[in-house]
């Protein structure tokens, strides 16, 4: 294990980022006098803005961690979550994305209420909220208390906790998403030029020799495509969990889809979101790669999402070392601050404006900023829990699996099956989440079972989709007239096919989607 010690320029340097970071995020917020301004950026923000703010509150440090963790523990089966992030995304842009943006929403469960009722709307938001205090913030604050360990060993980890959901909880409450959004711009930037200046410089340890990779790798590790009794991601995993796990990220996740309602337009929307997806495909190269290489630098490490942290201590120059680390625990707490930002958004917008009692903006926004407080505390009581996962990822995708499935299905099967119903939407919420909750705890925490998490979101699944439609077969159809508007349309797509015809190739999402989508198989089939 290399030396984790800052020199003095190191911690200027991290001083001197994280105070600017902090500046640039008020300045960008200043004059926000309402909760669309505060919650949504003034629905103003341009491609470039929503793709990498996508890509770095759903990565971040927590996945720059985790997924090198993984690499050096399991080999490349974790990219598995991240090629097929891209496939979902081509769907989010091409056919769910017009639906939300036409819907007018401010929150993912808001589109509940106008698809099915109040009632899964409600449903819906408290278990979002409750997801993201356990799993981003909780995850965000884990991460980034870990690499505060590594430079201050001698102080309790809970303490570090602390100092990152102070550090995080405060910026969010005076800054707003569209600060969090172009501070997210930046330190994505950073993260991924690190990322590549790290990859390179561990690979010339090797005479830049590709072979030695999938000679390093844990064995039976160089595929993505493990054997159905493997223990991390076994390949039908592929399809009973992990493409699951992705539309709930993706599309249901109102964290993730806020920075998409906060594009200026649907184009913007759009372009932002295929930009994201192809930002999946490299990191197995700048992420994954280097966690197996770090099996020949560090033979013995005892926790695999440490690896990224002592690529940087083992082959970054001082100066250039502290900006790293800085950009690290900043886009941390950017994943932290996403998350409270979201969650109080879904508290406001879904519970408190619904209520006959008018509220000023002004008030609003104040009780936005408290709910950041008490949520940041919730988050952080909860962090410690995380100690019981060998990894990062598996800590995310295990939990996400069990309890996040009865959301993604309610959602899909709104907008692509008109017959779903208003009762079997809310009753399969209601009921199959806690069952899919009694799951983790049996087998993840509590060891009663040892079904493959990817095989236990598969069960949920299945749980989820025979709850809907038996439910809305028994009970009154919808509407067709009064869902019209946030379904799927065949005529809408038809419409939109003769709009198209004027635009450049290059403005074109659907020429643009195809290609994204031909670059994936390419990619991914040598690796299988």
């Amino acid at each position: 294990m290399p030396e984790f010690d800052l020199e003095t320029i190191d911690l200027v340097i991290i001083g001197f980022y994280i105070v600017g970071i902090l500046a640039i995020g008020f300045w960008v917020a200043r004059g926000t006098e309402d909760s669309e301004g505060y919650f949504l950026a003034g629905r103003g923000m341009a491609w470039p803005l929503v793709g990498f703010s996508l890509i770095v509150t759903n990565f971040s440090g927590t996945q720059f961690l985790g997924l090198a963790g993984a690499g050096y523990d399991t080999g490349i089966a974790v990219w598995n979550f991240e090629w097929m992030a891209t496939l979902v995304l081509l769907v989010f842009a091409v056919l769910i994305l017009p639906i939300y943006l036409q819907s007018k929403i401010q929150t993912v469960p808001e589109f509940l209420e106008l698809r099915y009722d109040r009632r899964s709307r409600w449903a819906f938001s408290g278990f979002t909220v409750v997801s993201g205090m356990l799993i981003d913030s909780a995850g965000a604050m884990f991460a980034g208390a870990l690499v505060l360990q590594l430079l201050f060993p001698e102080v309790p980890l809970m303490v570090h906790i602390v100092g990152i959901a102070l550090l995080g909880g405060i910026y969010v409450i005076l800054g707003g998403l569209k600060a969090v959004m172009i501070t997210d711009t930046i330190q994505g930037v950073l993260l991924f030029v690190a990322s590549g200046i790290i990859f390179v410089l561990v690979f010339r340890e090797f005479d830049f020799d590709w072979g030695a990779i999938p000679e390093l790798a844990p064995e039976g590790g160089f595929t993505v495509a493990p054997p159905p009794d493997d223990d991390f991601l076994p390949w039908p995993g592929i399809f009973t969990g992990a493409i699951w796990l992705g539309f709930y990220v993706w599309v249901t996740n109102h964290v993730v889809v806020q920075r998409v309602l906060a594009a200026k337009n649907l184009d913007h929307g759009r372009w932002g979101a295929l930009f994201a997806g192809l930002m999946q495909l490299p990191l197995l190269v700048l992420l994954i790669f280097p966690g197996i290489l770090a099996r020949a630098v560090f033979e013995d490490l005892e926790d695999p999402d440490l690896a990224w942290p002592a690529l940087i201590f083992e082959f970054i120059p001082v100066g250039l070392r502290g900006l790293i680390v800085a950009a690290l625990i900043a886009a941390l707490m950017s994943t932290l601050d996403s998350v409270l930002n979201g969650a109080s958004a879904l508290v406001i917008n879904d519970f408190v404006k619904v209520r006959d009692k008018e509220y000023s903006e002004q008030q609003l926004l104040r009780m936005g900023r408290i709910l950041v407080g008490v949520f940041m505390v919730i988050a952080a009581a909860w962090a410690p829990v995380i100690l019981q996962f060998d990894t990062l990822v598996e800590y995310f995708q295990s939990f996400l699996g069990y309890v996040t499935m009865p959301v993604v299905i309610v959602l899909l099967s709104g907008i692509f099956w008109k017959r779903a119903s208003a009762a079997g939407a809310f009753w399969t919420l209601v009921v199959v989440t806690p069952l899919g909750l009694a799951g983790f705890f049996s087998g993840e925490i509590f060891g009663w079972h040892d079904i493959q998490f990817l095989y236990g979101t598969g069960i949920m699944v299945v749980l989820s989709v025979v709850s809907l439609v038996a439910i809305s077969l028994m009970t009154t159809a919808p509407d067709r007239e009064a869902i019209k508007e946030v379904v799927f349309d065949r005529g809408t797509w038809a419409q939109e096919s003769e709009e198209l015809q004027g635009k450049p190739v290059y403005k074109n999402y659907r020429w643009l989607s195809l290609a994204l989508f031909i670059l994936t198989v390419v990619v991914v089939v040598p690796f299988i």
